[in-house]
């Protein structure tokens, strides 16, 4: 029997999910800020609530919802970021506003183009309870997105807002002509500097080299599909952020993780010098 899956959300991203879980035989309602409606009409009556939202409207909807939030209805973050006030994730700013949430993190190597074009992707679904974690597995993975379980949704969900930052690096990189070699260089440095940030922020550094960290970085760092790697392209071109912002034409997360990242750098004394700079570049 399908599930009845809400769809907080509908941005490329967003829509992506909602088509393809619709493709699975489940039941889809969706909501977004641009349509009439109400996000807590939505989350009423349902199996399961995909939240694919913008870090930035996470803080607001999560403070709305989460005390009318239904227990018995699991909430799968698939928002990927760093807040910039608190240097929370998008799960713990969910659980925040309501501590007794059923939390699950998605995260991966998903650039929403490709799949909404059929082509085929693997991602990482995270949680600490296993049962559920290992059913909506079961229920949401298809021939075309395969799902993997993982017991460190916060590792995932570091893994996955950190990468951004590299991503926007990559792009900066390639904008510039450095080369394969700078490129390559630049990314395993890169991957140190998120192992630092993971560790300290409490996730497990195995996170980092599954599917959410080395696998979304080698998608995002590399496609001018992915937002952050041409957000860095425009930034090598010379473009201040606000030009470089509206040259993308899309929220670029990236951005607004690196000064949380460096925050959290400077909180605990570690060295992020690559992070730095891409804060420093786009002022």
């Amino acid at each position: 029997m399908g599930l009845t899956v809400g769809v907080l959300g509908l941005g490329a991203w967003g829509q992506t999910l909602a088509d393809l879980v619709q493709r699975q035989g489940h039941q889809v309602r969706s909501w977004s800020r641009r349509n009439d409606g109400s996000p807590l009409e939505l989350i009423q009556g349902v199996d399961l609530v995909l939240v694919a939202m913008a870090l930035q409207g996470v803080k607001q909807m999560a403070s709305e919802l989460g005390p009318c939030w239904p227990k018995e209805v699991p909430l799968v973050s698939c928002s990927k970021g760093l807040d910039v006030e608190t240097q929370s994730t998008a799960s713990q700013l969910w659980l925040m506003a309501q501590p007794e949430l059923q939390v699950v993190v998605l995260s991966g190597p998903n650039l929403a183009g490709e799949l909404a074009r059929g082509c085929p992707a693997a991602s990482v679904l995270a949680g600490r309870d296993p049962k559920l974690v290992q059913e909506l597995q079961q229920r949401l993975s298809s021939q075309q997105l395969r799902l993997y379980a993982s017991a460190d949704p916060l590792g995932v969900e570091l893994a996955g807002a950190l990468k951004n930052v590299m991503a926007i690096a990559g792009g900066i990189c390639d904008g510039l002509q450095l080369g394969a070699n700078a490129k390559a260089s630049l990314l395993c440095r890169g991957m140190a500097e998120m192992a630092l940030v993971l560790k300290c922020l409490g996730g497990e550094p195995a996170s980092l080299y599954g599917l959410a960290g080395l696998g979304d970085l080698l998608a995002t760092a590399n496609s001018p599909l992915s937002r952050n790697y041409r957000f860095g392209l425009a930034l090598a071109e010379g473009k201040g952020r606000d030009e470089a912002l509206v040259q993308v034409g899309a929220t670029v997360e990236g951005q607004t993780t690196a000064e949380s990242v460096v925050a959290v750098g400077e909180r605990y004394g570690l060295s992020l010098p690559i992070c730095q700079q891409v804060v420093d570049l786009a002022k």
